[in-house]
């Protein structure tokens, strides 16, 4: 296990490009950081990101055609509201990395000071998964046309992507704050959320499902809503954010909470979670997995922040 001390400022998101670089970005400075053999330099900052409360540079996604396409795609609170950009990420002669101009593919997604959300993955189906949060419009996450408390299913373009339950951008509906998108070796996606002051959830994510916001929280077996998979009852234990699956385990990182939280997978039940690192490390905003088998661990502790380094195999 090793630390990183990048001199990094709310880092929220990472991906690795192919040659093993990582890119990182920070959700108030709305910068892009490039990390190469143990250091950070600046790429350059996002434009159009308005940093507020929770909202600024979020979550990051690499094309799945990138050797071709060189698409780097952004999660980020606007002006007006969360949108989705895209923007080609270059490598110069020089070895420096050079950030085209970003281009709006999907914008639209409610703004607050609260409940952003923000994470973007590209499942193995090609399409682009989006969490968002509700935004505190605690009627948006039951609207099955509304964009709030959801994760929403669109083609690299933006579009809504063919299949979707309701016809629209809208894959899964009822979520407070979606903050991890993961999926297993079988295809399944999972989530983790934020509940309230209580249950915290890491749920399996099926198309049409309704997981339960603002009627109900965690597993209350009510009829018509999906019940969470495992259920934290004190928001103070976890506040889950970045989640990461590898085998048969999902590993997820906790704010309040201040740990790595991991949790058994089998078909689609999950096991007790078990805590490490409780508040060795302080707020763990992600979980990333390297391309060697480990793991990054992204704090945000501001003081500065740093990354965590977990070799394989712990």
């Amino acid at each position: 296990m090793a630390r990183l001390d990048l001199q990094l400022d709310i880092p929220w998101a990472a991906v690795f490009l192919p040659n093993g670089t990582a890119i990182i970005s920070e959700r108030d400075s709305a910068q892009l950081k490039a990390v190469r053999d143990g250091k950070a330099a600046t790429i350059g900052q996002v434009p159009g990101v308005a940093p507020s409360g929770e909202g600024g540079l979020l979550g990051l996604a690499l094309s799945p055609g990138f050797p071709s396409d060189n698409y780097l795609y952004l999660y980020f609170t606007s002006a007006q509201d969360n949108r989705i950009a895209r923007l080609k990420l270059t490598e110069e002669p020089d070895g420096s990395l050079d950030l085209g101009d970003p281009e709006v593919v999907f914008s639209g997604i409610p703004k607050a000071s609260t409940h952003n959300g923000g994470r973007i993955r590209f499942g193995p189906d090609g399409f682009l998964y989006v969490g968002t949060g509700d935004s505190q419009r605690r009627e948006q996450p039951q609207d099955r046309n509304a964009l709030g408390g959801k994760i929403l299913r669109l083609t690299p373009e933006g579009d809504p992507a063919p299949g979707n339950p309701f016809g629209n951008a809208v894959y899964s509906l009822g979520h407070r704050n979606v903050q991890g998108l993961a999926w297993d070796s079988a295809g399944r996606l999972w989530s983790s959320e934020f509940g309230p002051d209580v249950n915290d959830e890491l749920n399996l994510i099926e198309p049409g499902a309704n997981y339960g916001w603002p009627a109900v929280t965690g597993a209350p077996h009510r009829e018509g809503y999906r019940d969470a998979k495992v259920v934290w009852p004190s928001t103070a234990d976890s506040s889950p954010s970045g989640l990461e699956i590898a085998g048969s385990t999902a590993y997820l990182g906790a704010l309040r909470g201040q740990r790595l939280w991991t949790v058994s997978l089998s078909g689609d039940e999950a096991s007790d979670p078990v805590a490490y690192f409780t508040r060795e490390y302080g707020r763990i905003r992600d979980v990333i997995r390297t391309p060697d088998g480990g793991f990054w661990l992204l704090t945000n502790n501001k003081n500065p922040d740093f990354v965590l380094v977990l070799a394989p195999h712990g």
